[in-house]
């Protein structure tokens, strides 16, 4: 086993490795060895049109399931797809997941005892997101497909489907699987799920690398909070939330990313579960987006239709429903046990069933399941042991983890320290020298750690570590031997935060303050100190540390997520000036006060009439501990906007040239979206400069986000709305221009109380930190 550790968190890995080789023994299951395939050159199939790879996949997929009978069909329709020996068919998993680098979780990859027995351990999604790159977040994609196909080389994987990524959108801050997604904004989580899907799927939409899923369609955002479940939440949503915010980022991983998966939620939407909706998944993913591949149910989905949310009488109606709307197939047995009764009794008829195989099996041909040993793949059959935990993939997941370090408090430019001049430090915390706390949720076997006291051991060779509380929950804290050791060291780092027992799929939480004793605990610490103490936060969603903000004996404060195999190095590498922080927070920081308003609340937009705030950046009117897209550098950046548009007073006259702005209910004039047409929007494109200068005085990236606001917030339009993001990398009294490329119709558009989109005729104010340009739409 090649995996360093920091001292003490190397048992607990160790432990998950041993488990993990166990449960295969347990099994019987050989890990390592040969992939399975079918039509291979001597096969009795060969003739066969199924393994003709010069035919389309779709005409080799219905000659497949033509061939099948139909108990070998309903086999089919689970996650863990038996063999069909006669015609050469291995058993395939399809549930295998890749978050933020290949995982335990699921039933397809398995680390066990091949050849590979780690993989690379990326930060955390919140934790990426924050650098807004999706340059990076592209590449991480890539690393994790490159992986995810030597595994199956290696005979490792019993399958390629990834189900990943999570693009929900990070609307309240108490949800347990936040820490998954990019947050809240929607144009982020579309460029993310669009990044990520090319990156996981390799190069060719034909030929694919593996296959990206996106989830879960739609409005799903709940675990289990006080009494409410995600298995029967019936997610009461406006057409306007639908169309501006948590649609978005899963159209973009369709039609911009081409993901050949889309997972539906638990979630009832406005009456009717996602599973079933044909709405959803027949009209608009494969009608409106046009999805080239298939639909899958979260685990057991097709089951809570009938059993939680009662929306079908029987099991066989639910196996009939979900099929008709358009799910291909289910993670779990149900669909299995029960599609044979459901066509005995009429409920469905074969063809609703090969309309999905036909469906799933045109993935596998596209995957290279049926053109014999895949490890004769032209892109990706050498693949293998040797480019998994790579050097470069190494350096990648230090390079993201450095990127989404945000600085967020910096009093009297504290850091960075010198290293030279620290004698001695104490590093007090649960999530100090926890190798699990880097990991966050689905996670897999890293190929290395590294955790924040062993960073900073790197650079203070007399430091010393107190946990300080056994645990994130904090029940008991070892006050005295802390501020002991505080006052004998030179400096003090407090790495606290959340952990999996606070936040995680299936547990949302109830506060938005540290848990148990942790605030005593740091102010006792700060209070004891020689100098202001530094605050490292290890955590998934937002937490209210005002009294952080507040105190002058905490002089610096760093969030760091969940930063995975490389975040110690990170946070030590940002402590001590090796590296210059440029992560932006890619949520807002809400107050304890917010957790009076019901999670239950799928509204986005405020309602004064009954106090209600809104949510997210976009909508919130209520006090922020911090809010959206803040974050501190070592450095001071200055942005302005140089150019844009031409004659911005009266721009897109030869464009709109022809078309009248209409008058709405509302009394707005305004263009239609979809009347303008695909050709007029694509000439109604402009480049807008921006001018970025670094005054020092350290070299650095910084990261330009560009916003657009409109001349009210009436009708439910955004107070502002991301529509674009770049990174520079400056040196110390460089000056650079980047070119934003806007699109009218995507970015300047909003969503009316209907759903439909819509450009307003008038004044659109382009917005980069103080620096404002106005656009003016007339015809």
């Amino acid at each position: 086993m090649a995996i360093s550790t920091s001292r003490r968190g190397g048992g607990v890995l160790a432990a998950v490795v041993t488990a993990v080789a166990a449960l295969a023994m347990l099994g019987g299951v050989a890990w390592g060895g040969n992939p399975g395939f079918t039509c291979g050159p001597a096969s009795a199939q060969k003739g066969f049109a199924f393994c003709n790879a010069a035919l389309p996949a779709e005409q080799r997929a219905a000659d497949l399931v033509a061939r099948l009978t139909t108990a070998e069909k309903v086999g089919q329709l689970g996650d863990q797809a038996p063999g069909v020996p006669r015609l050469g068919i291995p058993v395939y998993k399809w549930w295998s997941e890749a978050l933020h680098g290949l995982a335990i979780s699921g039933k397809g990859i398995h680390f066990g005892n091949g050849p590979a027995r780690t993989a690379t351990s990326f930060p955390q999604v919140i934790h990426t997101a924050a650098a807004f790159d999706d340059g990076l977040w592209f590449r991480i994609g890539q690393a994790i497909g490159k992986e995810g196909r030597a595994f199956y080389n290696l005979g490792q994987a019993e399958g390629l489907a990834m189900w990943s990524p999570n693009v929900n959108i990070f609307r309240d801050p108490r949800w347990g699987r936040g820490q998954e997604t990019p947050g809240e904004d929607p144009a982020t989580a579309s460029k993310y799920g669009a990044a990520f899907v090319k990156g996981l799927q390799g190069s060719s939409l034909t030929n694919l690398q593996t296959s990206a899923c996106c989830k879960h369609i739609t409005a799903y955002d709940i675990e289990e909070w006080k009494g409410v479940s995600r298995y029967n939440f019936n997610a009461k949503v406006t057409p306007q939330d639908l169309a501006d915010t948590y649609n978005p980022p899963f159209r973009s991983c369709v039609v911009d990313g081409k993901a050949s998966c889309i997972m539906c939620a638990y979630t009832l939407i406005n009456g009717v579960p996602a599973c079933a909706s044909s709405d959803l998944l027949t009209k608009t993913v494969r009608g409106e987006w046009k999805l080239d591949g298939y639909t899958a149910s979260d685990c057991d989905a097709v089951a809570i239709l009938h059993k939680s949310e009662h929306f079908t009488r029987t099991a066989e109606e639910a196996v009939a429903v979900a099929l008709k709307a358009g799910l291909d197939i289910n993670c779990g047995v149900y669909m299995q046990q029960n599609a044979a009764s459901a066509l005995q009794q009429g409920k469905m008829t074969e063809k609703d069933v090969d309309k999905a195989l036909k469906n799933l099996f045109a993935i596998r041909m596209r995957l290279g399941h049926f053109d014999g040993d895949p490890r004769g793949n032209k892109l990706y059959g050498r693949l293998g042991a040797a480019d998994v935990c790579t050097p470069v993939h190494k350096a990648l997941a230090l390079e993201a983890a450095r990127r989404g370090v945000v600085l967020l408090k910096n009093d009297a430019r504290l850091l960075p320290l010198r290293a030279p001049t620290v004698s001695s430090a104490a590093v007090i915390g649960h999530n100090a020298n926890d190798i699990l706390a880097l990991l966050g949720n689905y996670y897999g076997l890293p190929c290395e750690t590294t955790t924040p006291f062993g960073g900073i051991q790197k650079y203070v060779k007399s430091a010393k570590f107190l946990p300080g509380c056994s645990s994130a929950a904090c029940d008991v804290a070892a006050t005295d031997q802390a501020t002991a050791l505080a006052k004998s060291s030179d400096y003090v780092f407090l790495v606290m935060g959340l952990s999996q027992k606070q936040e995680q799929e299936g547990l949302d939480r109830t506060s938005l303050l540290l848990p148990g004793k942790q605030q005593a605990l740091i102010t006792a610490v700060a209070t004891a100190s020689k100098r202001p103490v530094i605050l490292i936060l290890l955590t998934g969603g937002p937490v209210d540390i005002t009294f952080a903000q507040t105190n002058p004996k905490i002089g610096a404060i760093l969030w760091a997520g969940y930063p995975g195999q490389a975040g110690g190095q990170a946070i030590a590498d940002v402590l001590f000036g090796e590296f210059n922080p440029s992560g932006k927070l890619p949520v807002t920081w809400y107050p304890e006060e917010f957790t009076k308003f019901t999670m239950t609340d799928m509204r986005m937009r405020p309602d004064p009439a009954t106090g209600y705030p809104g949510r997210s950046y976009r909508f919130y009117k209520g006090k922020t501990v911090y809010k959206f897209g803040y974050g501190l550098s070592y450095s001071k950046f200055a942005c302005r906007i140089v150019s844009g548009a031409g004659n911005s007073s009266s721009y897109g006259k030869a464009a709109l040239a022809g078309l009248r702005a209409a008058t709405t209910p509302e009394g707005d004039a305004v263009y239609r979206v979809d009347e303008i047409g695909d050709d007029r929007c694509e000439r109604l494109r402009f480049p807008v400069m921006v001018e970025v200068q670094n005054h020092g005085p350290m070299d650095g990236k910084h990261t330009v986000l560009m916003f657009v606001r409109w001349s009210s917030t009436d009708g439910g339009r955004p107070v502002r709305q991301l529509i674009g993001f770049r990174n520079q990398h400056l040196k110390v009294g460089e000056k650079k221009k980047l070119k934003m490329e806007i699109s009218p119709c995507e970015h300047l558009s909003r969503a009316r109380v209907d759903g439909e989109k819509v450009i307003d005729r008038g004044s659109h104010f382009l917005m980069v930190e103080e620096d404002e340009l106005e656009i003016r739409f007339q015809d």
